[in-house]
């Protein structure tokens, strides 16, 4: 199974059990990505103190499709999640693990699978500013 972890939680997201889930003697590379809440946006007046991400019923199929498509012909495993809900500065809100007999694959597998997020993964965030604006923002975040 190509895709060991796919899951949109409310719940705070750990790299440990994303490590866990890909752990496989068979691999030689392990690449990992944390998507964390920053405290500014290019976009923003002012500095941001949250995100609210909220998804659409259907996005954690949606997240094991991006993860199986990532892999393709590679024979590299990942173990991917979301977060939704409300999110403070430092938060994560994507993990990312991917193991692969081969750092080219891990690295490239990795990329794809967050590249992926951020345009197709029907997950949208709404950005709150330290002055109270708040700022809906497209898919994936």
């Amino acid at each position: 199974m190509s895709v060991r972890l796919a899951a949109i939680s409310s719940k705070p997201l750990s790299l440990d059990a994303h490590l866990a889930a890909v752990d496989d003697p068979a691999m030689g590379a392990v690449t990992t990505f944390v998507g964390r809440v920053r405290d500014h946006d290019p976009d923003a007046a002012g500095a941001v103190v949250a995100l609210e991400y909220s998804a659409h019923p259907d996005a954690e199929a949606a997240l094991r499709a991006i993860a199986e498509q990532a892999v393709g012909e590679t024979d590299a495993v990942v173990a991917v999640s979301h977060r939704v809900g409300r999110l403070g500065v430092g938060d994560a809100a994507v993990v990312i693990a991917v193991a692969a007999p081969h750092r080219a694959a891990a690295f490239e597998v990795c990329r794809t699978v967050i590249e992926t997020i951020k345009t197709g993964l029907p997950v949208w965030k709404r950005q709150l500013e330290q002055d109270g604006t708040a700022t809906w923002l497209g898919l994936g975040g």
